[in-house]
């Protein structure tokens, strides 16, 4: 008889939380490539745009950073420092994004600098969050 082997994949996260994980960050880096825009041109719809995006990436990351929660009290597994971590960074990026929020809901011309540091440390965040998320997915050969 020939022994096959299959590939497996091991999910630390569930197939929705990585779905819904995708999110943040692309919207994040679209707020922050809006506030470019807004920099160099004044056009007062990039702000709008900045606005948006914030706000999507807040309605998402909510539901992130509560399933993340949730995961570090639910688990039958002992916590791990990354999973705390991974928390944390959510929280954090949850957090500051809420603050560009109120920034960005400001005229157009007081959202800036502050408001383009703010969305490149939210973006910046929201990498380091997903590059921990994702970062459990590993395949392996099942004998």
């Amino acid at each position: 008889m020939v022994a096959t082997s299959a590939p497996a994949v091991l999910r630390p996260i569930h197939p929705l939380h990585a779905i819904l994980l995708a999110f943040p960050l692309p919207l994040f880096l679209g707020a922050l490539a809006s506030d470019f825009a807004y920099s160099a041109t004044y056009q007062v719809q990039w702000a709008n745009f900045s606005s948006w995006l914030i706000a999507g990436g807040l309605l998402v990351g909510a539901f992130v950073v509560l399933w993340a929660l949730v995961n570090l009290f639910r688990s039958a597994r002992p916590r791990t420092g990354r999973s705390i971590a991974y928390f944390v960074v959510l929280l954090a990026m949850w957090a500051l994004g809420f603050i560009n929020a109120l920034v960005h809901a400001k005229d157009a011309w007081a959202t800036m600098p502050e408001g383009l540091y703010l969305s490149g440390i939210t973006s910046l965040l929201a990498l380091v969050a997903s590059w921990i998320g994702y970062a459990g997915f590993q395949a392996r050969e099942v004998h």
